[in-house]
């Protein structure tokens, strides 16, 4: 059995000029089909007709063919069928345009999405669309076979292949590995807490905070970007460390199901995009089924509050946002002192052994 990985690999600057025609080319398909898709969905007379993706495709067909157009039919098939997920999944008729105009304050980052088949790999650069890109192959292109994907441009004008690729999996025995199971616990001062005492000290954007309200005052808008692309590295850095080191060395990783949804619509909203859940959750994820490490989301309710040794919900557990504050705390039932998140990590190791064994016991 194959598990798909996506790579992302960084382009060299001389072909942002080639790119970014081409995304033009792709922001004018997209804006012709947004366009044709608002005025069927309100007819002047008549029922309103919602298209699909192959509506959509039929309507520009012969697109690639016009004289100056670079960009193939599969990129505007995709990118048909990409505007019609997205339409329903956001339930509007008219998305945003896609502007072309890098001087713009609403300029949309390069996007260019190719099929199967559209991109090969060749003595080190990746063939597309009648050109020859080349690029930091830090994956060893070579040894995969390119799938579906797309070029991408970030805030600073930096390109970047984004392809998905199929690994396959270890045939035969496996060494005797780890056996040992952690619980993680999520939260704002420490990104992460595991069971056995070991945190992960997110606050990357809290320690680049003042530098970057300083480039923005003096609207150094370069450095900003750049401060920005730091604090977003170090993140990925830090989280891909930790991820690997607990895939590494346990057979089982619990991780609670704390959702950052509601906590970005508060006060804490700032704390909770920094400490990037859904990143590590998505690290732990996919590493731990190429490692065979059995990897669970459990529902961490009273986490918090529940003792790890007794089981009790005692009165001087910490309880809601008044609580919030307690770091350590003695339970009243058995006298037992603990780390607020060490705690809360135990109780979600311990719902993750429930679950294995058929059900997660009410705390």
């Amino acid at each position: 059995m194959n598990t798909t990985k996506t790579l992302r690999l960084r382009l060299k600057d001389k072909h942002a000029r080639v790119l970014r025609q081409m995304a033009r080319e792709v922001n004018q398909v997209w804006n012709h089909i947004n366009e044709i898709s608002a005025r069927a969905a309100r007819p002047f007379s008549g029922q309103p007709r919602y298209l699909s993706g192959y509506d959509l495709q039929k309507l520009t067909a012969g697109f690639s063919q016009c004289e100056g157009i670079s960009v193939g039919s599969g990129t505007v098939q995709v990118v048909c069928a990409e505007y019609a997920t997205r339409r329903r999944q956001f339930k509007k008729i008219r998305l945003n345009w896609r502007v072309s105009n890098p001087k713009s304050s609403k300029y949309s980052l390069g996007w260019i999405p190719f099929k199967i088949g559209h991109a090969r790999y060749k003595a080190g650069q990746i063939q597309f669309a009648g050109h020859k890109f080349g690029l930091w192959d830090s994956y060893g292109l070579a040894d995969h076979e390119l799938r579906s994907g797309s070029f991408s441009e970030d805030s600073r004008g930096r390109w970047y292949l984004n392809v998905a690729v199929e690994i396959p999996e270890l045939v035969g025995p496996r060494l005797p590995g780890p056996t040992a199971s952690v619980g993680i616990d999520l939260g704002l001062k420490d990104c992460a807490t595991t069971s056995d005492g070991q945190r992960l000290e997110g606050r990357w954007f809290r320690a680049q905070e003042y530098k970057l309200a300083t480039a923005q005052r003096a609207r150094k808008k370069r450095r900003v970007k750049a401060i920005h692309a730091r604090i977003a590295n170090q993140r990925k850095d830090a989280l891909h460390q930790f991820s690997t080191a607990l895939v590494k060395e346990h057979a089982a990783i619990f991780v609670g199901d704390v959702a950052s949804a509601k906590l970005v619509k508060t006060r804490m909203a700032k704390s909770t995009l920094d400490a990037g859940w859904t990143m590590l959750k998505t690290m732990l994820e996919y590493k731990s089924h190429q490692a065979g490490v059995v990897f669970e989301e459990v529902n961490e309710a009273y986490s918090t509050q529940t003792c790890s040794c007794c089981g009790a919900i005692p009165a001087s557990s910490p309880k809601g946002r008044a609580g919030l504050g307690i770091r350590e705390w003695a339970c009243s039932a058995c006298a037992t002192v603990h780390d607020r998140d060490v705690n809360a990590a135990r109780n979600i190791l311990a719902a993750g052994h429930g679950r294995l064994a058929g059900g997660i016991p009410v705390l």
